[in-house]
């Protein structure tokens, strides 16, 4: 049986046009999100994993895309969110969190895969879209 993961990730602007960062202690910097549990709502799930790696409540403007990576079998579901409450703290799946400038978010992300996933996110006409990898 082929097994296939689905993850559910946000983009999260301020109301200073900044990006919502969290430091993944083998990924480095990335945007928040993670996989989606048995019998959840992939909705719920990025509000969830947003909350749980970063501090932070978001609420959900709209949905951006799909990426798929296919040599690790992964579909991402992509989110635009807005923080509504809560203060920055870590976990132990983010040694860091903050809220980023774009050209800061876009020079700590190393991997081009991220960077490229962002930037789709931000590009609303863009949506919705769908990338492999």
């Amino acid at each position: 049986m082929n097994k296939f993961t689905v993850t559910s990730g946000a983009v999260v602007i301020d109301n200073q046009n900044r990006i919502l960062l969290k430091k993944d202690p083998n990924r480095g910097w990335e945007l928040p999100g993670g996989i989606v549990e048995e019998n959840e709502n992939i909705k719920n799930a990025v509000i969830r994993e947003v909350e749980e790696e970063t501090g932070i409540y978001i609420d959900i403007i709209e949905f951006c895309g799909v990426s798929q990576e296919l040599k690790r079998n992964i579909c991402n579901m992509w989110w635009l969110g807005t923080p509504i409450k809560g203060s920055l703290k870590t976990s132990k799946e983010s040694l860091e969190v903050g809220f980023f400038s774009i050209e800061v978010a876009l020079k700590l992300i190393k991997n081009d895969y991220f960077k490229e996933e962002l930037l789709i996110c931000l590009d609303k006409n863009n949506y919705p879209f769908f990338i492999t990898f």
